[in-house]
């Protein structure tokens, strides 16, 4: 029996370090390669994330919604072969993710969060399986960020208002979307993405594919 325990106990520990150091994931896109970090902290966002890369469910398919400004959107399934013109972003793996909101983590530029239903129809605020976007985003003023946080009810660090106010995001979205990772390096790319011509929809007129996205250490 000790051993048996033995055994099993080095298999989890291994299963842990497997996915811990799992925590990278490269997109190769048709405009250029985005390397995002996942967070430790949102583990459900983080560990199905990893689990969809894995089984290649994102080789293929469109940045299906940009807006210079806002943000770049993936992960619909429908995406893939899908007709010029076509409709998409409702589609998903089906199923959600509760929301894992954390206080560190804003709508920074370059941050990697999950899009989801309206409130309406989810007032849990609960994440679209697959669904992503990377967050492109505009800068801030100090006033229009005591407004986002009156709202709210929260209270952004220094170090956030310095991040909205000199490099940019999108703080509307805070507390209301999971933000789960963020890019690491290419950014440049998530700028030819953002600065795509789109139709009224905001679906590129010219197809912007994700070639394949890896796990990466």
């Amino acid at each position: 029996m000790k051993r048996i325990i033995t055994i099993l106990s080095f298999c989890i520990a291994v299963s842990f370090a497997a996915n811990a150091q799992s925590s990278k994931v490269l997109f190769k896109t048709t405009l250029g390669d985005i390397t995002v970090m996942l967070y430790d902290d949102t583990p459900m966002h983080k560990d199905n994330f990893i689990e969809l890369v894995n089984k290649k469910f994102y080789d293929g398919l469109l940045f299906h919604r940009t807006k210079s400004g806002f943000m770049i959107q993936a992960g619909d399934p429908a995406s893939r072969d899908a007709k010029p013109g076509q409709r998409l972003g409702s589609g998903g793996p089906g199923y959600t993710i509760p929301a894992e909101f954390r206080p560190a983590h804003i709508h920074k530029k370059g941050a990697l969060a999950t899009a989801r239903q309206g409130d309406d129809a989810n007032p849990q605020k609960a994440s679209n399986g697959s669904q992503f976007y990377i967050v492109h985003g505009q800068k801030w003023s100090e006033v229009q960020l005591n407004s986002v946080q009156s709202k709210g009810k929260f209270r952004y660090t220094e170090e956030q208002i310095k991040q909205y106010t000199e490099v940019g995001g999108y703080a509307p979205l805070d507390y209301a979307y999971t933000v789960f990772g963020e890019v690491t390096s290419g950014l440049d790319v998530v700028d030819k993405i953002a600065a795509a011509q789109t139709d009224k929809a905001w679906r590129p007129l010219k197809d912007i594919k994700i070639i394949s996205a890896t796990i990466v250490n």
